[in-house]
């Protein structure tokens, strides 16, 4: 079993002086690379399948390394007569293109992997650049979560609730009623974390090559100075991407396979399990208690992530391996959570947040706000009314959620009317109806 290394060489103080060009410097050597000579030789070549004829700066862009290490493969895989010199360009660019020996190599390297993409880092510098990324390295304020949820109108006990959650090792579960934000609070907690991290394109496990990297949940920050990757000074190494800290939210779809490392027999590659693609970031698994693994089999097959902060992976091979478990855990439901997992299981989360219906001040807040983003007039005569009339009478909570959802449906109504943009009693009367059952 490969296994990652606790030790942190540097203080605390110093991680938070490192730039990422000193986190993550650019390999200038193959062995800086830390990837084995075959197996960059046998991505270059798959690149060269895909591309037919490439100039070297194509390939650089392919691969990520830089040029000097790509005229070293190309010069390797020359004298095994895998690649052939073409015709250089109009402005003397040189270009490249597999020999037939080379083109058969490659389909069969193909066969094997099919990853295609930038060369991937090894697991031991992804552990330990993960580590020294931890959210945790910096403490959350009251103050820095008031701004980050700015937007949102919460009771100041919730702030003081949810702040030291934030900055513990253990995982959070928030817990209450349907609507009361639950959800949309842990949507928004990524804002108060506010900086940015460096994902791996795609790790190395042996000669084994699993993609992190997804577009769809990493969200790319560009800059200058990594958009050169020929420059060798400035920037750091282009195999990590740099993104906003990850915000990865699954529900009632997940899966006992989607924790596991899985294998596409159509495509020959690894993919990423959530956890590892939502490290340094936050990891919300919403709706528990809903999802096709069941709350027992869930917490079980994450006892010693939770209590140790390392997980433990394998490959189709078996082979398996260590990774860091380094996420802010979220998990919110609106059932009992006495009903879903046993007293043990509860004292391992640490954290229990209810939440529930607001006060009439802070609801207020969030009617007139929401009439505001709505463009809607709304008098105090019928705000009272909907308090009187409707909450107090039928007995609704305060819950977060009403004011948009009841405003929402009064907008329609107004729209497919064509009339003045002002909440009446009867908009509110037709909008109750439609939105209680």
């Amino acid at each position: 079993m490969l296994r990652l290394s606790t030790d942190d060489p540097l203080e605390p103080q110093k991680l938070d002086q490192l730039n990422n060009s000193e986190l993550a410097p650019r390999a200038k050597t193959i062995a800086q690379t830390g990837i084995q000579e075959s197996i960059l030789i046998e991505l270059m070549l798959k690149h060269l399948l895909a591309g037919g004829v490439l100039i070297k700066a194509d390939i650089v862009s392919f691969m990520g390394i830089t040029g000097g290490i790509v005229q070293e493969l190309l010069d390797s895989a020359k004298q095994l007569a895998w690649v052939e010199n073409r015709q250089s360009t109009a402005d003397g660019q040189m270009r490249y293109a597999l020999s037939h020996s080379g083109s058969e190599y490659a389909k069969q390297a193909s066969a094997k992997s099919g990853y295609r993409g930038l060369v991937p880092v090894p697991l031991a510098q992804y552990s330990e650049i993960c580590c020294k990324q931890s959210s945790r390295r910096k403490a959350i304020t009251f103050e820095m979560l008031q701004n980050g949820l700015k937007a949102l109108v919460l009771p100041n006990e919730l702030l003081h609730k949810i702040g030291p959650a934030l900055n513990s090792s253990r995982p959070v579960l928030i817990y209450g009623p349907p609507g009361t934000g639950k959800s949309y609070l842990c949507r928004n907690l990524n804002s108060t974390l506010g900086d940015s991290v460096l994902i791996p394109y795609a790790i190395s496990i042996g000669n084994e090559i699993i993609q992190v990297y997804d577009p769809q949940l990493h969200h790319r920050i560009d800059d200058e100075a990594s958009n050169n990757q020929l420059d060798l000074v400035q920037g750091h190494d282009p195999r990590w991407i740099k993104c906003k800290r990850p915000l990865r939210i699954t529900g009632g779809e997940l899966t006992a396979e989607m924790l596991e490392v899985q294998f596409d027999s159509h495509s020959r590659t690894y993919m990423a399990p959530i956890q590892l693609k939502a490290n340094n970031g936050i990891l919300l698994l919403d709706d528990l208690g809903r999802q096709k693994i069941s709350a027992k089999q869930l917490f079980n097959r994450w006892i010693i992530p939770m209590e140790e902060r390392r997980d433990f992976l394998a490959l189709q091979s078996g082979e398996h391996f260590e990774i860091p478990f380094e996420l802010i855990l979220l998990f919110s439901t609106n059932l009992d959570p006495n009903e879903l997992v046993d007293d043990a299981f509860l004292r391992r989360l640490g954290y229990k947040i209810h939440f529930d219906a607001l006060d009439e001040p802070l609801y207020r807040k969030i009617w007139f706000q929401v009439c505001e983003e709505q463009n809607l007039v709304c008098r105090e005569d019928e705000y009272q009314h909907l308090l009187v009339e409707y909450h107090q009478l039928f007995e609704k909570p305060l819950i977060p959620c009403y004011p948009r959802d009841l405003l929402g449906i009064m907008s329609d109504q107004i729209s497919f009317m064509g009339l003045k943009r002002e909440v009446t009693k009867s908009l509110i009367a037709e909008a109750w109806s439609i939105y209680f059952v």
